[in-house]
Protein backbone atom coordinates (compact mmCIF):
# COMPACT_ATOMS: atom_id res chain seq x y z
CA UNK A 1 0.00 0.00 0.00
CA UNK A 2 2.86 2.38 0.83
CA UNK A 3 4.37 1.74 -2.61
CA UNK A 4 1.09 2.71 -4.28
CA UNK A 5 0.95 5.94 -2.30
CA UNK A 6 4.58 6.69 -3.15
CA UNK A 7 3.99 6.02 -6.84
CA UNK A 8 0.87 8.22 -6.87
CA UNK A 9 2.79 10.98 -5.12
CA UNK A 10 5.64 10.75 -7.61
CA UNK A 11 3.25 10.85 -10.55
CA UNK A 12 1.49 13.89 -9.12
CA UNK A 13 4.83 15.59 -8.54
CA UNK A 14 5.93 15.01 -12.13
CA UNK A 15 2.67 16.42 -13.49
CA UNK A 16 2.67 19.37 -11.12
CA UNK A 17 6.33 20.06 -11.86
CA UNK A 18 5.50 21.04 -15.40
CA UNK A 19 3.02 23.58 -14.13
CA UNK A 20 5.29 25.18 -11.58
CA UNK A 21 8.55 25.13 -13.50
CA UNK A 22 7.65 28.20 -15.49
CA UNK A 23 6.91 30.23 -12.38
CA UNK A 24 10.08 29.10 -10.62
CA UNK A 25 12.35 29.68 -13.61
CA UNK A 26 11.20 33.30 -13.73
CA UNK A 27 12.09 33.89 -10.08
CA UNK A 28 15.20 35.77 -9.07
CA UNK A 29 18.57 34.08 -8.67
CA UNK A 30 17.84 33.06 -5.08
CA UNK A 31 15.59 30.35 -6.55
CA UNK A 32 18.69 28.56 -7.76
CA UNK A 33 19.31 27.55 -4.15
CA UNK A 34 15.98 25.71 -3.88
CA UNK A 35 15.70 22.07 -4.98
CA UNK A 36 13.48 23.11 -7.89
CA UNK A 37 15.93 25.88 -8.79
CA UNK A 38 18.71 23.30 -8.92
CA UNK A 39 16.57 21.12 -11.19
CA UNK A 40 16.09 24.05 -13.54
CA UNK A 41 19.82 24.71 -13.48
CA UNK A 42 20.38 21.06 -14.47
CA UNK A 43 17.91 21.46 -17.32
CA UNK A 44 19.73 24.60 -18.45
CA UNK A 45 23.02 22.69 -18.30
CA UNK A 46 21.63 19.74 -20.26
CA UNK A 47 20.32 22.12 -22.89
CA UNK A 48 23.68 23.90 -22.89
CA UNK A 49 21.94 27.26 -22.58
CA UNK A 50 24.22 30.21 -22.93
CA UNK A 51 24.12 33.03 -20.40
CA UNK A 52 22.43 35.15 -23.07
CA UNK A 53 19.75 32.50 -23.63
CA UNK A 54 19.14 32.20 -19.89
CA UNK A 55 18.80 35.95 -19.61
CA UNK A 56 16.40 36.15 -22.56
CA UNK A 57 14.25 33.29 -21.19
CA UNK A 58 14.12 34.82 -17.71
CA UNK A 59 13.05 38.13 -19.23
CA UNK A 60 10.30 36.42 -21.24
CA UNK A 61 9.05 34.53 -18.18
CA UNK A 62 9.23 37.56 -15.92
CA UNK A 63 7.02 39.38 -18.43
CA UNK A 64 4.45 36.60 -18.09
CA UNK A 65 4.44 36.52 -14.28
CA UNK A 66 1.32 38.68 -13.96
CA UNK A 67 -0.54 36.31 -16.27
CA UNK A 68 0.79 33.06 -14.82
CA UNK A 69 0.31 33.77 -11.12
CA UNK A 70 -3.50 34.15 -11.25
CA UNK A 71 -3.79 31.15 -13.56
CA UNK A 72 -1.70 28.97 -11.25
CA UNK A 73 -3.73 30.21 -8.27
CA UNK A 74 -6.98 29.41 -10.12
CA UNK A 75 -5.74 25.91 -10.91
CA UNK A 76 -4.72 25.32 -7.31
CA UNK A 77 -8.09 26.55 -6.04
CA UNK A 78 -9.96 24.40 -8.58
CA UNK A 79 -8.00 21.31 -7.49
CA UNK A 80 -8.69 22.06 -3.84
CA UNK A 81 -12.39 22.47 -4.61
CA UNK A 82 -12.40 19.17 -6.49
CA UNK A 83 -10.89 17.41 -3.49
CA UNK A 84 -13.50 19.01 -1.26
CA UNK A 85 -16.28 17.96 -3.65
CA UNK A 86 -15.05 14.37 -3.70
CA UNK A 87 -14.88 14.16 0.11
CA UNK A 88 -18.17 15.97 0.74
CA UNK A 89 -20.73 13.94 2.63
CA UNK A 90 -23.36 14.91 0.09
CA UNK A 91 -21.11 14.35 -2.94
CA UNK A 92 -22.84 13.47 -6.17
CA UNK A 93 -21.60 12.59 -9.59
CA UNK A 94 -22.91 15.95 -10.80
CA UNK A 95 -21.07 17.96 -8.14
CA UNK A 96 -17.79 16.12 -8.73
CA UNK A 97 -18.11 16.49 -12.51
CA UNK A 98 -18.76 20.23 -12.12
CA UNK A 99 -15.70 20.65 -9.90
CA UNK A 100 -13.63 18.53 -12.27
CA UNK A 101 -14.75 20.66 -15.22
CA UNK A 102 -13.40 23.73 -13.41
CA UNK A 103 -10.03 21.98 -13.01
CA UNK A 104 -10.06 21.13 -16.71
CA UNK A 105 -10.89 24.73 -17.64
CA UNK A 106 -8.06 26.06 -15.46
CA UNK A 107 -5.63 23.52 -16.95
CA UNK A 108 -6.78 24.47 -20.43
CA UNK A 109 -6.19 28.17 -19.76
CA UNK A 110 -2.74 27.40 -18.42
CA UNK A 111 -1.92 25.13 -21.38
CA UNK A 112 -2.76 27.94 -23.79
CA UNK A 113 -0.52 30.31 -21.84
CA UNK A 114 2.29 27.74 -21.84
CA UNK A 115 1.90 27.46 -25.62
CA UNK A 116 2.21 31.24 -25.96
CA UNK A 117 5.28 31.30 -23.73
CA UNK A 118 6.89 28.46 -25.63
CA UNK A 119 6.23 30.40 -28.82
CA UNK A 120 8.29 33.25 -27.38
CA UNK A 121 11.04 31.04 -25.97
CA UNK A 122 11.46 28.66 -28.92
CA UNK A 123 13.15 31.26 -31.17
CA UNK A 124 15.78 31.79 -28.45
CA UNK A 125 16.70 28.10 -28.60
CA UNK A 126 18.63 26.19 -31.22
CA UNK A 127 17.07 23.31 -33.16
CA UNK A 128 19.12 20.88 -31.08
CA UNK A 129 17.86 22.42 -27.83
CA UNK A 130 14.23 22.21 -28.99
CA UNK A 131 14.80 18.54 -29.87
CA UNK A 132 16.25 17.93 -26.40
CA UNK A 133 13.17 19.50 -24.80
CA UNK A 134 10.94 17.22 -26.86
CA UNK A 135 13.02 14.24 -25.69
CA UNK A 136 12.74 15.38 -22.04
CA UNK A 137 8.96 15.62 -22.39
CA UNK A 138 8.81 12.18 -24.04
CA UNK A 139 10.78 10.63 -21.17
CA UNK A 140 8.52 12.35 -18.61
CA UNK A 141 5.43 11.02 -20.43
CA UNK A 142 6.91 7.52 -20.48
CA UNK A 143 7.70 7.78 -16.76
CA UNK A 144 4.10 8.74 -15.95
CA UNK A 145 2.79 5.97 -18.24
CA UNK A 146 4.97 3.46 -16.36
CA UNK A 147 3.77 4.75 -12.99
CA UNK A 148 0.16 4.43 -14.12
CA UNK A 149 0.81 0.90 -15.38
CA UNK A 150 2.43 -0.04 -12.06
CA UNK A 151 -0.48 1.37 -10.12
CA UNK A 152 -2.95 -0.48 -12.36
CA UNK A 153 -1.11 -3.79 -12.03
CA UNK A 154 -0.75 -3.28 -8.28
CA UNK A 155 -4.48 -2.75 -7.83
CA UNK A 156 -5.19 -6.27 -9.06
CA UNK A 157 -3.11 -7.82 -6.24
Amino acid sequence: MKNKILICTLAAAVVAGGLTATKIFAADNSAAMTPRGRILERVAERLNLTDDQKSQIKTILAGQRDTLQPQLAALHEARENLGTAIRAGNATETSVRAASAKVAAAESDLAVERMKIYGKIAPVLTDEQRQKIAAFEQRADEFVDNVIAQISSGLGN
